[in-house]
């Protein structure tokens, strides 16, 4: 049987810049690769050296979708959930529905995009 891992996901985002430096502070990652798509507009990969986010963009944003289509959120894990929280308020994003429950605490966020993240702690 194979055994792998997730190396991406590539979410379509209304500016890159904003979303890539985002995530560079929430995460502690960095810029991998930047440049042109093949299907028109920019990519920027931002990760760290197994995985990483793609943030894409080609201008407007296609029709937004309805919370949960087709995507209910992406998780990433930190070290430091009360850090990471101090960095999307200080995005000007909202943390909301905060728990604390096997295996982890974590909280939820919406991006400017409507792009839901899970943040969680293990530790």
């Amino acid at each position: 049987m194979p055994n792998g891992h997730l190396e991406h996901i590539n979410i379509t985002v209304s500016d890159i810049e904003r979303s890539a430096a985002l995530l560079e502070r929430l995460m502690g990652w960095h810029i991998r690769w930047r440049g042109p798509s093949q299907m028109g507009g920019e990519t920027i990969h931002v990760g760290g050296e197994r995985d990483y986010i793609a943030v894409y963009t080609r201008g407007a944003l296609p029709e937004p979708f309805a919370k949960g289509v087709p995507l209910n959120h992406v998780g990433l894990v930190v070290n430091d959930l009360d850090a990471a929280e101090t960095v999307v308020k200080a995005a000007g994003l909202e943390p909301f529905n905060h728990a604390d429950y096997e295996p982890g605490r974590r909280f939820y966020f919406f991006d400017w995009d409507g792009i839901e993240f899970e943040m969680v702690s293990y530790g």
